[in-house]
């Protein structure tokens, strides 16, 4: 399985890098995967061209389809202004908005203070939700202080449970892909419900009756459906000419 480690962190080294580091080596001890850890720093110049000629370029071309084809994703951002930052929306503004659908993400954030915690909540599950990813529970906060603390290391740990778990579950994924798509005019997809077939043109059907029989028509108004009879609580359906009627008189 592939893992796409996305990081947004600008300096060198880098606390949001060694978080998304340390979540994407939790991961793997869980289970097998290929992960390749993409540096959103080395890609901002690329991502500000493709804003305004609708182009990418090649490196970002690469980046953007590693994170359509992975099978699960882990995004890391530093809080700037009690939000993600601005280089890392912008990666995601120039993804197409249908590569994360059904996608295992779990969201991670580094800050200065604890205080910024809930940007999780707050900013990026809103942000992978109306992508139609599949964001793991769990995630990943990290302040100055939880550095060498206790606490951090078992969320880690649990964050990469939660997304190894997503992983090998493998959830289908809609992209509108071909394989979406049914293979005849008279193929049912596995899991589908057929639909029930429909009466033929000009055909009537029968009314049931309050016991669940169908009234049966004879002579020159057979096929005509019979007027509605009261239910067992005594009500009955009034039809609309009837009510028109009453109306008008």
């Amino acid at each position: 399985m592939k893992l796409v480690v996305v990081s947004a962190g600008l300096s060198v080294p880098s606390s949001t890098r060694l978080l998304a580091e340390r979540l994407a080596a939790a991961v793997e001890r869980q289970t097998p995967v290929e992960v390749r850890m993409i540096e959103l720093r080395d890609l901002a110049v690329e991502i500000a061209h493709n804003f305004t000629n609708g182009f990418p370029g090649r490196a970002l071309a690469a980046a953007l389809g590693a994170v359509t084809e992975a099978d699960g994703l882990i995004v890391v951002t530093p809080v700037f202004s009690a939000s993600y930052s601005g280089l890392f929306k912008s990666f995601f503004d120039v993804l197409d908005k249908d590569a994360l659908v059904g996608t295992p993400v779990l969201i991670a954030a580094t800050g200065g203070t604890a205080r910024h915690s809930l940007v999780l909540d707050h900013a990026l599950r809103p942000l992978f939700s109306y992508l139609r990813a599949t964001v793991a529970p769990t995630g990943v906060y990290a302040a100055s202080e939880d550095w060498g603390a206790e606490g951090l290391p078992e969320r880690i740990e649990r964050a990469a449970g939660e997304l190894a778990l997503l992983m090998t579950a493998g959830a289908p994924r809609e992209r509108g892909g071909p394989e979406t798509e049914s293979a005849g005019s008279g193929a049912v997809l596995d899991g589908a419900v057929p639909e029930p077939a429909r009466p033929a043109a000009g055909a009537v059907r029968p009314v049931p009756e309050a016991g669940g029989s169908v009234p049966r028509a004879a002579g020159p108004g057979r096929g005509v459906e019979a007027p509605p009879a009261a239910d067992a609580a005594g009500f009955r359906v009034i039809p609309f000419e009837e009510q028109l009627a009453a109306l008008r008189n």
